[in-house]
């Protein structure tokens, strides 16, 4: 949805404009990376294209200071072929610019010369302090162990499907927890808030819509392991929507995980645990469900559940949320009513 902005007074594209408006947005959300995505250095089907140079279209260094001034921090996209022909000189470039890290894209191999080339670019990505996310990518084999830098990669149908194909239905969604998320971070780009129920659903290049209700986009940020989240949709459809609080709350790094309940295909329910808080995520395929969960995993103390569910009405108006608070313990059972199509996300927090 980058390009949807109807409340844009400026051209929006491959500009400076454009990027700061996104990046204000960052910081009013309180997200702590904005990625500058691709046609930033020209065509990326140019096979000549210069990673080094900026269209004229685009002031980086103002780009740059104007995130650093909101404490928002810069990712670049890349395409692969670019970088193998000029890594050696523009990753040192990029940190001495200040940017934060760069998303490599359309790799589409896993042959041994590919492989070799993943390990090459995130070394010297860390020697240079950039992380890295890879899209268009194989399944992760454990590379992140050695190069924590690297935060996430596709390697996953996700939410950019919506564009072209009807393959992202709530049955794929509660199955890949099972399969692809096993293998390591999965950079789904959840978060889309144009929720449509499947039976209404088609795929739409502007403004793309998501199947399911808005509880279930934000439990993915809880389901879906990534300690990168890249937010798929516009800030359009963001500012003063119901849902955007928990965007802003949820972390994308845990301290510990629980499988609360699941089948696959079905549905999943986990809780992971930040600091002293507790997060939960749960979604269901096609069908409603209510599920009881204990919460003896909380240990001592009162907590207080900040939920966003499913509202009786969901299934009609889906971009709905029902919020509540109410005082839980490690004695009780969480209760979690999702429509078809539908999810449930929480925050437990520590009682004052």
């Amino acid at each position: 949805s980058g390009s949807y902005a109807p409340d844009a007074d400026f051209n929006v594209g491959v500009n400076t404009t454009t990027i700061k408006y996104f990046t204000q947005f960052a910081a009013d959300a309180g997200f702590q990376y904005m990625l500058v995505d691709w046609w930033w250095y020209g065509d990326p089907l140019n096979p000549n294209a210069d990673i080094t140079k900026v269209v004229p279209e685009i002031d980086m260094p103002e780009v740059i200071r104007f995130a650093k001034e909101r404490n928002v921090k810069i990712l670049l996209w890349l395409r692969w072929n670019h970088v193998d022909r000029q890594i050696d000189k523009a990753f040192p470039l990029y940190e001495k610019w200040g940017i934060a890290g760069v998303k490599i894209d359309f790799m589409m191999r896993d042959d041994q010369e590919m492989v070799n080339w993943y390990r090459r670019v995130v070394k010297k990505a860390a020697e240079h302090h950039l992380v890295v996310d890879f899209h268009g990518a194989y399944k992760p084999t454990g590379l992140r162990r050695a190069y924590p830098n690297l935060l996430t990669r596709e390697g996953v149908l996700g939410n950019e499907y919506n564009k072209w194909s009807s393959r992202v239905t709530p049955e794929h969604t509660v199955t890949i927890p099972f399969t692809r998320m096993l293998a390591g971070p999965m950079d789904f780009t959840p978060g889309g808030f144009r929720q449509v129920m499947p039976d209404r659903f088609r795929a739409q290049d502007t403004a793309p819509f998501v199947m399911g209700t808005r509880a279930r986009q934000l439990a993915m940020m809880v389901v879906y392991e990534s300690p990168l989240q890249v937010l798929c949709d516009s800030p359009y459809n963001y500012r003063g929507q119901a849902g955007l609080e928990f965007l802003s709350l949820v972390p994308t790094v845990w301290d510990e995980t629980r499988v609360l309940e699941g089948k696959v295909g079905d549905f999943i329910a986990i809780a992971r645990r930040h600091g002293d808080s507790w997060y939960v995520g749960a979604m269901t395929d096609e069908t409603a469900r209510t599920l009881e969960v204990p919460l003896d995993f909380l240990g001592e103390g009162r907590f207080t559940a900040h939920a966003f569910a499913d509202p009786p009405e969901a299934p009609d108006y889906p971009d709905r949320v029902s919020e509540e608070r109410h005082a839980v313990s490690s004695g009780d059972k969480l209760t979690i009513r999702m429509a078809p199509a539908g999810g449930y996300a929480a925050i437990l927090s520590p009682a004052p």
